[in-house]
Parts: structure tokens; C-alpha cells; sequence
């Protein structure tokens, strides 16, 4: 989206160009407005560069997520499975005796 208004910013940028070579202007020199074009297209030049960087390290953290993601759900697999593990290891409790004698152990 950003890219598609640089480049309508950039149309914008060409016509007003034309524009000048066209007409002048009576308020501003047409040097002056020569170099406020160019230093417009050198802004332009800049936030393209930034924008194509700004891609490239979204690209990144999109990778990187997309790793996390993997190591999360490989982690949460895991852990359900030793929670189920543990669940079924338990000893079952059939007497009173052995429910108070488990919970002097556990204190």
C-alpha cells in the first residue's frame, strides 16, 4: 500500500515537473522551484529506500514468527503429553489410611 502511494506521490511529483517547465511561476523563481522539485525527489528517493528495507526486516520478523510459532506448538505438544503421562502415572488412592498417609508426605 505504502509502495502504490510512493508511486502515485511520484506521478504527483512528475506532473507538477511538467507543470513548471510549462507555465513558471510568479511567486517563486523557476531555479527555486527546480531545486524544491529536486529536493522533493530526493525525499521521494529516501522514503523509497526505507520502505524497501522496511520489507525486508518485516520479512525477517515474519520469519522468525513463523519459527516461534513452529517451537510453540511443538512445546505445547509436549508438555500435554507429559501432563497426560504424569495424570495417567498416578497412583490411585483406595483407603482412607492411604489418603491421610499421602497427605503427611505431602506435608
Amino acid at each position: 500500500e505504502i509502495e502504490n502511494q510512493l508511486i502515485t506521490k511520484s506521478k504527483t511529483l512528475d506532473e507538477l515537473k511538467q507543470s513548471l517547465a510549462l507555465n513558471g511561476s510568479a511567486e517563486e523563481t523557476p531555479e527555486a522551484l527546480s531545486l524544491r522539485i529536486a529536493e522533493l525527489c530526493e525525499m521521494v528517493d529516501s522514503i523509497v529506500s526505507q520502505v524497501a528495507q522496511l520489507k525486508t526486516s518485516m520479512q525477517s520478523v515474519l520469519e522468525q514468527w513463523r519459527v516461534y510459532d513452529e517451537v510453540h506448538a511443538e512445546v505445547s505438544l509436549t508438555t500435554t503429553r507429559y501432563l497426560y503421562c504424569i495424570d495417567q502415572c498416578k497412583r490411585s488412592v483406595v483407603s482412607l489410611e492411604a489418603l491421610e498417609n499421602q497427605v503427611k508426605t505431602l506435608q
